[in-house]
């Protein structure tokens, strides 16, 4: 296995569009999303396991979910599990993972993952990623892995890649936000248009180097920590100076700025499991295409449901169609998967009304 591949994995977020699963406490990354007897780190870390080194692989993780991690992943030590003391976003952590990579090996390549993704073909995966650790081994540029659109989302950003490319890695003209309904139908149509997945690739002198140019503040300030990362003293360093981040991705850090970034057109099925009805289209129907996880379900009548309750509970459901149905000791939520997207809101009310504890 190369010793010069390491992988970040962004594990921090709190996934609230899976509540009542997901909570800030235990967010969706650390649960068993799809019944497979792994959470999604688990997953994910065994995915890049494959190529990239035990020791290599970083948790970028908020310092609330540091118990979590170490329970789940008990191959990894205290010293890969990077903590974050405050929410920045992404450019801040990419960054700080970045500088504590190039000081234990300046040659180092990285592939920022998130942690909560559902990949099946995971050879596919492997192949991909090393073919942009090649190219970012070679040459000073920054990759990125792009979903081939299959209907026009409106809840990814998009890449826009150059249409006389001939090679594999396409070079990309622009990074676009997430379009309307007609806008994602035009991108589609045109044929140079991929979703945008969040997976990066580069060497860590070249993404360095990146913020230096485009970032310099935020460059300085976790510059001065070179010193202490890797030992006893980065995590006061950290907590005294992480909170003077400015907060900001880096999509716009970085990736919006830079005339060197490339991207490959990933050759496997993904999903982002953002949502409910995401983690449905996944998984196995019964013939009512109701898609159960853990439940004992009895259906009368109803259709096309989303069903979860704790392993090996009775769940019977009758004359209810396309419906988010998730049963979790105090919270029980039935809602019309079509309003998937509105349950971030309802997690607000549920808060203003009954308190932050189920939350």
């Amino acid at each position: 296995m190369n010793k010069n591949y390491y992988a970040v994995l962004m594990a921090g977020g709190v996934g609230s569009r899976f509540w009542p699963i997901s909570t800030s406490e235990y967010p969706k990354q650390f649960h068993d999303m799809l019944g497979t007897g792994k959470t999604l780190i688990q997953k994910t870390f065994q995915r890049l396991n494959k190529f990239v080194p035990t020791e290599n692989i970083l948790i970028l993780t908020n310092e609330r979910y540091n118990d979590l991690v170490l329970e789940q992943l008990p191959m990894v030590t205290q010293n890969q599990v990077v903590l974050e003391p405050a929410m920045r976003n992404t450019a801040p952590c990419i960054l700080y993972a970045s500088l504590k990579i190039q000081k234990m090996n300046p040659n180092g390549v990285m592939i920022v993952a998130p942690s909560d993704h559902w990949i099946e073909d995971e050879d596919a995966f492997a192949k991909d990623v090393t073919a942009c650790f090649d190219k970012c081994e070679k040459e000073d540029v920054l990759c990125t892995l792009g979903i081939k659109p299959s209907f026009p989302n409106t809840g990814f950003g998009y890449i826009e890649y150059n249409k006389t490319s001939e090679t594999a890695i396409k070079e990309v003209n622009q990074f676009r936000e997430k379009p309307d309904y007609e806008t994602a139908k035009d991108f589609l149509a045109q044929g140079n248009f991929l979703w945008n997945a969040g997976i990066f690739m580069w060497s860590v002198s070249t993404i360095v180097n990146a913020f230096k140019n485009f970032q310099p503040s935020q460059y300085a300030l976790f510059e001065k920590g070179l010193s202490v990362y890797n030992t006893s003293s980065e995590q006061n360093f950290i907590n005294e100076n992480y909170p003077k981040a400015e907060n900001i991705s880096i999509d716009y850090a970085i990736l919006e700025q830079s005339k060197s970034i490339f991207v490959l057109p990933a050759t496997f099925d993904w999903n982002d499991l953002g949502t409910w009805g995401s983690l449905y289209d996944k998984l196995d129907k019964d013939s009512e295409n109701n898609a159960v996880v853990n439940s004992k379900a009895l259906t009368e009548d109803a259709q096309g449901n989303m069903i979860r309750s704790p392993k090996g509970k009775i769940v019977v459901v009758d004359g209810l169609n396309d419906y988010i149905i998730v049963d979790k000791e105090e919270v029980l939520l039935i809602y019309p998967k079509t309003k998937e997207q509105d349950i971030k809101k309802v997690l607000n009310k549920v808060k203003e009304k009954f308190g932050d504890e189920y939350a």
